[in-house]
């Protein structure tokens, strides 16, 4: 009998989607209400963090927002703060003032919980984690396969493949790019997507909303009867696939990242630093590690100080981020910082990203659910990125569109009001080319009323 002895060698792709690598995302995208809740968290739960003691004053937390003109605010906070130290804080107990209350059930928890049972490649698994860190608060992917692809330096396919596992994770629509996929996905899932259902969702959804089914039928061959019935089918889908979790939009008080000050005609950028605890590795534990010959004491010691230094390193590099990105901003929308709103231009998160050279998924990140102070009111810093309407010689900002109309309709023959389709047709004349649905949308938005409601009698 032969024996072949042959030494084979194999290259394998691993990705580590470290717990590092996660917080790092998840801080970035935190609003400042809620990072101070997980520096709380974190705080009681690495005894080798400390926190400046002045954090643990709430007058002086109070005072950091009063001189940003949150005084309603901040008076609105310290009734919730007072209330809740009374029931749950004394100073004769240990229990730190940084402890947070419980909240509702996190979708993105839900969701790591699922992937936790599956028995898949953990490098699969790995860029699932980072494709559910990447959903916005509606459980949309806002970001391209390409380019989580390409911030992980994977191959496409892979991300794909680890797109498909969260798309067939509950709740049935997580994970899809539009309301259309969305659509599908549930429809899939419940087993009731055939071709007419398939052919409703991506060519008649405007159809639907508007209960033509009369054109629906026609054009898929079908009565118009079994037309509303599948209609009615897709409307008890749901759209919004994240509803019922708790996914970060629920902010109970609004904190700004930052101010943006004019003196005397120069802009400046102050970080609003001060409602936040200045985090150091205790002097203590560092003794501990250099004198104690325990190695199951030393490693304990020194896992916990890695990630208190990994914890603060991410703080810092979060307002990095976004001191980059309001910086750009100030570049860019120079106008709305001088004259107000109806000044913002089109831009796009590209254009921001290629400026300071980030990924556009980095920049989205950073500045998702967090607000800056201005001149003109706090803002939601997310608001400077307009979103265009196409013209055939440049982007028109959807905020320049809605002041149009609204001038429009504010000059208009109140004993005649104009129809959305007249005011679609006045735009066009001056190369503002959206249909009337548009119109009918910007209007509603900025709580105008239909044209039969505003009539004079």
């Amino acid at each position: 009998m032969k024996l072949d002895l042959n030494v084979k060698m194999t290259q394998e792709q691993r990705l580590i989607m470290t717990q590092n690598m996660q917080q790092s995302i998840k801080l970035l995208q935190m609003s400042l209400h809620d990072l101070r809740e997980y520096i709380g968290n974190e705080y009681s739960e690495n005894p080798v963090l400390e926190a400046n003691e002045e954090y643990n004053s709430y007058e002086n937390e109070t005072k950091e927002i009063k001189e940003i003109d949150h005084k309603k605010i901040a008076e609105e906070f310290y009734e919730d703060y007072r209330d809740n130290t009374e029931k749950f804080y004394s100073k004769e107990d240990e229990t730190s003032p940084l402890n947070f209350i419980e909240k509702s059930v996190s979708l993105k928890e839900f969701l790591q919980e699922q992937l936790g049972e599956l028995k898949k490649d953990p490098y699969i698994i790995n860029i699932c984690k980072y494709i559910i860190e990447s959903l916005d608060a509606k459980g949309y992917l806002e970001i391209g396969i390409n380019e989580i692809a390409e911030e992980l330096s994977i191959p496409q396919k892979d991300a794909e493949e680890a797109l498909e596992i969260v798309q067939d994770l509950e709740p049935f629509g997580i994970g899809a790019r539009n309301i259309k996929e969305c659509l599908l996905i549930q429809s899939e899932k419940l087993n009731i997507l055939d071709n007419v259902m398939e052919e409703m969702i991506n060519n008649h959804l405007e159809n639907i909303a508007s209960n033509k089914y009369d054109l629906v039928g026609k054009s898929l061959k079908i009565s118009p009867r079994e037309a509303q019935r599948y209609g009615d089918a897709i409307k008890k889908l749901e759209p919004k696939p994240s509803r019922g979790f708790y996914t970060g939009d629920e902010v109970n008080y609004i904190i700004p990242d930052a101010e943006i000050k004019n003196i005397d005609g120069e802009f400046f950028i102050i970080m609003n630093e001060g409602v936040l605890p200045k985090l150091t590795i205790s002097k203590t534990y560092k003794q501990v590690l250099e004198n104690n010959q325990d190695e199951q004491t030393s490693a304990y010691v020194k896992d916990k100080i890695n990630q208190a230094m990994f914890l603060i390193k991410s703080i810092e590099q979060r307002k990095n981020t976004l001191y980059k990105v309001l910086e750009c901003l100030l570049v860019k929308q120079e106008e709305f910082f001088l004259k107000g709103k109806e000044f913002i231009k089109p831009l796009t998160l590209k254009e921001v990203a290629d400026d300071i050279k980030m990924h556009e998924s980095t920049v989205s990140r950073a500045v998702k659910d967090k607000y800056v102070l201005t001149s003109f009111g706090t803002i939601k810093i997310k608001s400077l990125f307009a979103a265009g309407v196409n013209n055939s010689n440049q982007d028109m900002a959807t905020l320049q569109i809605k002041n149009v109309i609204k001038k429009v309709i504010g000059e208009e023959n109140k004993n005649k009001p104009l129809s959305d389709q007249a005011i679609s047709e006045i735009l066009a004349k001056d190369n503002m080319k959206i249909s009337r649905r548009t119109v009918a949308k910007y209007r509603e938005e900025l709580g105008i009323k239909s044209s039969s409601m505003r009539k004079r009698v």
